[in-house]
């Protein structure tokens, strides 16, 4: 089996990578503090219980759902967090069915009435993908169920945190909070030869020793390596059905963009037309850089479209 190149630490974005920091129970403080960051004032957590990350539901025609890691606060509250390295079409709707198959699990089976009093849900995903190209310096997101019209938290036990890495570009000069050490760490891990000065704390000094692969046994090695070839081989595809996908996305925006723009004529100018053109394109999903290449349109303008 051929061994893919490695550096000093490993890729927290594999399943072996993400499991070995954050899965056992001897790294449990490691997950504590970054959740603690991640939740901010909501809730902080004091301690953890990792669960089975496979659940059924009341019945066995009801699917099986599996998760990367659930874990219980100390007051009874849940914590999914997902590592999530390329993009699903339904992503926000698995999402969903996760956290909804652990509320329904906490209706007791058969005994006394139950009130409904129920423990709160959380799902925390870590996405090295983006969900769309909107927002682009909004790499956190916090959701949950709010009144439309006053804005107001209408249900506070059920949390959604979604955190795309990729938008996440702050240098070390621009890290401002422990979240954002968190995130630099996660994103530029596998990169780094040496430990940042500015990481050098306990918390982060436990995960760098870790994270080392020269600390990794042979058996860990080559799960590691298999880890990695997963990941890039996932890559791989997706990053082909994306090229074929735009090449074949942008003849059809082309062709439909220069319809609409033959149909405008010379009187509103190159300009209007461009604008056609631009929209077409991104009616069919096309990366606005790619519209910009082709129209000469400034992003500002493609966004007012």
């Amino acid at each position: 089996m051929d061994i893919l190149p490695m550096g000093r630490f490993i890729d927290p974005f594999t399943d072996f990578g993400f499991k070995r920091l954050f899965g056992s129970e001897p790294n449990k403080d490691l997950l504590i503090d970054f959740l603690n960051q991640i939740m901010g004032e909501e809730r902080q957590i004091l301690d953890l219980t990792y669960n089975q990350n496979e659940h059924f539901g009341h019945s066995d025609e009801n699917r099986k759902v599996i998760f990367d890691l659930l874990c219980t606060g100390s007051n009874g509250e849940q914590f999914i967090i997902e590592m999530q390295r390329v993009r699903q079409q339904y992503f926000k709707d698995r999402s969903l069915y996760y956290t909804s198959s652990l509320i329904t699990q906490q209706a007791p089976k058969g005994g006394p009435k139950w009130d409904y009093h129920l423990k709160p849900v959380y799902l925390i995903g870590l996405m090295d993908f983006s969900f769309d190209e909107s927002h682009n310096e909004q790499y956190l997101h916090r959701v949950q169920l709010i009144n439309s019209e006053t804005f107001k938290t209408f249900y506070d036990k059920l949390c959604f945190v979604f955190i795309e890495i990729p938008k996440f570009i702050k240098a070390e000069n621009e890290l401002d909070s422990e979240l954002d050490n968190w995130l630099f760490l996660l994103k530029n891990m596998s990169r780094l030869d040496k430990i940042p000065v500015f990481l050098r704390k306990p918390v982060f000094s436990k995960l760098f020793n870790i994270a080392e692969v020269s600390n990794l046994t042979g058996k860990e090695k080559m799960a590691y390596d298999e880890s990695l070839k997963i990941k890039w081989d996932n890559y791989n595809g997706m990053d082909y059905a994306v090229k074929q996908g735009r090449a074949a996305g942008m003849r059809e925006g082309m062709e439909e963009g220069i319809k609409e723009g033959k149909k405008v004529g010379i009187k509103e100018g190159k300009q209007e037309t461009q604008k056609k053109i631009a929209l077409a394109m991104k009616n069919k999903g096309l990366d606005t850089f790619l519209i910009q290449e082709f129209t000469g349109l400034s992003e500002r303008e493609i966004q007012e479209l």
